[in-house]
């Protein structure tokens, strides 16, 4: 299934992140972008940006962060193995997402190991905890 399109020089930079999958929708793709998530060649721009081939574009996604040259242009989403063909992703990129996820692997999420809701004993314990640190309390 070929999504790749002959003969566009240039395409909506919306389009491109949600057709090379980054975000789920067209609407997140947009949102992100307004929000400042998403840079194309170093500048913040908005959705209607048209990007060419060669362009660099920064994506901003949750604690992750891709540096992608763009290779190929598409309005069209297929799967994902193809949507990777849009572009290449810069070494740099590639070994800093790797650092993060190996750190995050040795660091544990607060929480994790709980299950389910907190028993009577837990919830006294809670309550009694935020009773003595609320700032308000004394007011």
């Amino acid at each position: 299934m070929a999504i790749k399109e002959e003969g566009l020089e240039s395409i909506r930079l919306d389009k491109w992140l949600w057709a090379a999958r980054f975000f789920k929708t067209r609407t997140l793709s947009q949102d992100n972008i307004e929000l400042g998530r998403v840079r194309v060649n170093d500048l913040r721009v908005k959705p209607s940006k048209e990007i060419k081939v060669g362009d660099k574009v920064e994506v901003f996604r949750g604690n992750e962060r891709f540096i992608v040259i763009v290779k190929e242009l598409s309005s069209k989403r297929g799967p994902a193995s193809v949507a990777a063909q849009l572009y290449d992703e810069t070494i740099e990129s590639l070994r800093a997402r790797e650092r993060i996820k190996e750190t995050m692997k040795l660091i544990p999420v607060p929480g994790a190991d709980h299950k389910g809701r907190p028993t009577k004993r837990e919830g006294r314990k809670l309550r009694e905890f935020k009773h003595n640190f609320d700032p308000t309390h004394d007011l």
